[in-house]
This record gives C-alpha cells, sequence and structure tokens, in this order.
C-alpha cells in the first residue's frame, strides 16, 4: 500500500510550495518587438508590386513604414495609404511614391518640388518656422482638399513637433505646379522650387490627391536626421 500512498503524499505536499514567478526582462521584450516589426516591413518591402516602378530606397521604406504603424496604431490614419518622399535624391528623378499598402502596390512614382530656400538641386536645409520658404521633413496626415490659386490642393497637418508642426499655419499643402512639370528639367537640369510645399506635377495631380486625402500618411525622408519616430509623433 505504501508504494500507492507516496505519489499522493507527494502531489499533496507539493501543492503548498511556493509557485516560481517568471520575470521577463521589458528591454528583452522591446527588442524582440522591433525585430518583428523590422521583418514584418522588410516581408513588406520585397512583396511590393512596383507596378514597372522603381522602389524606394529601403532605409527610407523602413522609416516611413515605422511611423505608418505608429500613426495607424494612434488612430491619427484611416487609409492604408503611404506616401514616401525621399528628398535624398535630386529634385530630377522620380522620389515620391504613393503606395497602396492593402494591396501592396506602388500606384504613382513622380517628381515633386521642395521649398527654394532648401537648396537647388538637391534638399539640404529645413525648417518648421513660417516664411522661411523651405521644406520641412517627417511625418504628415492629409487633411481635406480645397481649390486654390493653384486649383485643387490638399491640406497637411505635421505630426512632428518643432519639426513640422507648423505646416497648416504656414500653408503647407499638396497641389499642383507648372514649375513641377517634368519638362522644367529638360530646361534647367532639375525641378523647379516651392515655397516649402511638395508640390507635383498638374497632370497628375487630380489623381494623387484624391488617392491620399483624408487621413492617410505622408513621410518626407532625409538623411541628415535620425530619430526615434514614436517618441517624435504629435499625442
Amino acid at each position: 500500500m505504501t508504494y500507492r500512498i507516496l505519489p499522493l503524499l507527494l502531489v499533496f505536499f507539493m501543492s503548498f510550495a511556493p509557485k516560481s514567478t517568471i520575470k521577463t526582462d521589458p528591454k528583452l521584450v522591446a527588442s524582440t518587438t522591433a525585430n518583428n516589426l523590422t521583418a514584418k516591413i522588410e516581408m513588406v518591402y520585397s512583396s511590393l508590386n512596383s507596378n514597372h516602378f522603381a522602389l524606394p530606397q529601403i532605409t527610407c521604406f523602413k522609416k516611413a513604414m515605422e511611423g505608418f504603424y505608429a500613426l495607424k496604431g494612434k488612430g491619427l490614419i484611416q487609409k492604408d495609404i503611404l506616401t514616401v518622399i525621399d528628398f535624398s535624391m535630386s529634385s530630377a528623378k522620380k522620389r515620391l511614391w504613393v503606395i497602396d499598402l492593402s494591396t501592396n502596390t506602388i500606384l504613382y512614382n513622380t517628381v515633386v518640388s521642395h521649398g527654394m530656400k532648401s537648396g537647388g538641386e538637391y534638399a539640404n536645409n529645413f525648417s518648421n518656422s513660417p516664411s522661411s520658404n523651405k521644406s520641412s521633413l517627417g511625418f504628415y496626415t492629409t487633411g481635406e482638399t480645397y481649390n486654390g490659386k493653384h486649383g485643387l490642393s490638399l491640406k497637411l497637418d505635421g505630426q512632428e513637433k518643432g519639426i513640422n508642426s507648423n505646416a497648416r499655419a504656414r500653408a503647407v499643402v499638396m497641389h499642383g505646379a507648372s514649375y513641377a512639370n517634368p519638362s522644367i528639367i529638360k530646361a534647367q537640369g532639375y525641378l523647379g522650387r516651392s515655397q516649402g510645399c511638395p508640390a507635383i506635377p498638374e497632370g497628375l495631380k487630380t489623381q494623387i490627391i484624391k488617392t491620399i486625402k483624408d487621413k492617410s500618411c505622408i513621410f518626407i525622408y532625409h538623411p541628415s536626421r535620425s530619430y526615434e519616430v514614436a517618441s517624435r509623433l504629435v499625442s
């Protein structure tokens, strides 16, 4: 009988033993989360349907996607549309992409102007100040459309304090412009410049603006600026 009773006693006494607590290292959790996000972004990038357009640089795309997910998590964007502008590139190049993340398809790839005081062929000076005539970097959400001196235009709301948060007050909007047409490049070697707005070719403005209006994400990138996306976004 003893051999039958002993296992029961063992189970009985073990039930009073203190339960071990598994401690999770917050740094390890954060690292794992970051690694998972990076892997997810790389998977999206590798599966993009280019639609015969060139792909954005992977470094620029990664930053854009990090901010997209952060804004999405805050409920600040409602569309799975991401517009990426890479100001590390010459203005003579197609450095704006509109990407439908619901289908992983590049919808548009075109030229885009930077501010007249941000630089000539290349943008290298940026500002959040009124009347600076410079472009502002970072993450924006798209607002409502209106008809102004450039016709159909799109209001933008900067989402980074001190970086682009004055966008609406500065009237930094997306619009079409004759100086943003590719024909200008043939004449002077680079695109015409704006007063700080991301101006696009007139022939594409209606399609692009209608696609990205009403709470989608725009990211304007330049490698001179490194930052933690989530900590910079306006809460």
